[in-house]
């Protein structure tokens, strides 16, 4: 009982202290305050307002004034380069790294923010000469992330394996899906250069580090056609249904076209219908279409774009519909379906891309990689339209 009237006599003991110690706080802040320039307060004043070029003007007054402000070289030289005005920013962080008496840390800042003027302007190999001298430092997970960027805007396949093992290793996280990647882009161009076998090696390599990688199996496919071996390439394209059903959209028309040079155009179909039953796509719905009126009759066409489209109402889908319509009506009503597939096909057409699923960049082709933001496998293998309705 005794000690619980101790510590209540010591309530207001803490509470002075607390007080005193906030008065303390709030004038050495009015102390550095008022010790700032009134322009550095404009400054932020027009970057909170999203005023950046009014912003720069008030602190280029500043640094007129005051040249020793490093802090606000630094803000100075990112409004540059968020502005795109690279030179100028560059300029600046030169001027920093060029002053003998800037702390090592700052140096250090300094030659990484240089580092990403260059980037910026696309002068890749003086962003990699700076950013390699920082890999070692406390800007090392940064700088071989920029280095990576650097070798797969270059395409050096072979250096962006290094620098992602690199990161793998230095705990930035796994690395293992882009490794694959690059590995099936050396392999895509042995492919283009006619070397088959050395670009079965990186296949091989690339499903080592990523057996779920599905760009693999597709070209694993592509190098037994090129050898001749159809049989051989038909079973890798079958592969892929095992590592992802959606995408063997991707593969439908290659595996037609190697049933048919297989003389066994029939079982291509029969294979291809067996995967739209299991998941609805258009552009695998386009492949059995055509492959429908070749070996079956325009009729079988016709029942099949309906029955696909009662399964999934899209826009694309009734594109197709009226292909398939208009091989079996009248001659009569022809003109009035031409109009209504003309109206439908333009609208169409919007919906006929694909959506990055990472920055929304859209394409009319599938990538693996995004030309928008660069990243990998952020493309689902289905239309707009068609990731809509299923949403």
């Amino acid at each position: 009982m005794e000690f619980e009237i101790w510590w209540l006599l010591g309530i207001p003991l803490f509470f002075s202290l607390g007080w005193i110690a906030a008065r303390v706080d709030i004038r050495q802040l009015i102390s550095e305050s008022s010790s700032l320039p009134k322009g550095y307060f404009k400054g932020l004043n027009f970057l909170l307002n999203e005023q950046p070029d009014k912003a720069i003007d008030a602190f280029i007054e500043i640094l007129k004034l005051n040249p020793e402000t490093v802090e606000l070289h630094f803000a100075l030289g990112n409004l540059f380069r968020r502005r795109g005005e690279t030179e100028r920013a560059i300029r600046v962080h030169q001027n920093l790294l060029s002053r003998p008496d800037l702390p090592i840390e700052q140096q250090t800042q300094a030659m990484f923010e240089l580092g990403q003027d260059y980037l910026k302007a696309g002068l890749l190999d003086r962003a990699e000469e700076t950013f390699n001298q920082l890999v070692a430092g406390q800007y090392a997970i940064p700088a071989r992330k920029a280095l990576l960027e650097i070798y797969q805007k270059e395409k050096e396949w072979l250096r962006a394996i290094d620098a992602a093992h690199a990161l793998q290793e230095s705990g930035a996280g796994g690395r293992q899906k882009e490794i694959a990647q690059f590995y099936c882009e050396i392999a895509q161009d042995e492919l283009v250069h006619t070397h088959p076998e050395a670009a079965m090696a990186m296949l091989d390599k690339a499903i080592a580090t990523d057996r779920h990688n599905v760009r693999a199996v597709i070209l694993s496919g592509d190098i037994h056609l090129a050898k001749g071996d159809v049989e051989q390439a038909v079973l890798a394209w079958r592969r892929v249904e095992q590592q992802s059903v959606p995408h063997v959209a991707l593969v439908a028309q290659r595996l037609m076209d190697g049933y048919r040079k297989l003389e066994r155009p029939q079982e291509g179909l029969n294979l291809l219908k067996s995967y739209m039953a299991e998941t609805p796509s258009i552009d695998l719905l386009e492949v059995v279409f055509k492959a429908t009126l070749e070996l079956e009759t325009a009729a079988d066409a016709n029942q099949l774009v309906g029955n696909e489209l009662r399964r999934t109402p899209t826009l694309l889908g009734l594109d197709k519909l009226l292909d398939a319509r208009m091989l079996v009506a009248p001659p009569e009503v022809l003109p009035e379906l031409s109009i209504v597939k003309t109206l439908v096909s333009g609208y169409a057409q919007k919906f006929t891309r694909y959506q990055c699923t990472h920055c929304g960049f859209k394409a009319r082709q599938f990538y693996w990689q995004c030309p928008g933001c660069s990243k990998w496998e952020t493309y689902p293998p289905r239309r707009t339209e068609e990731l809509n309705v299923m949403n």
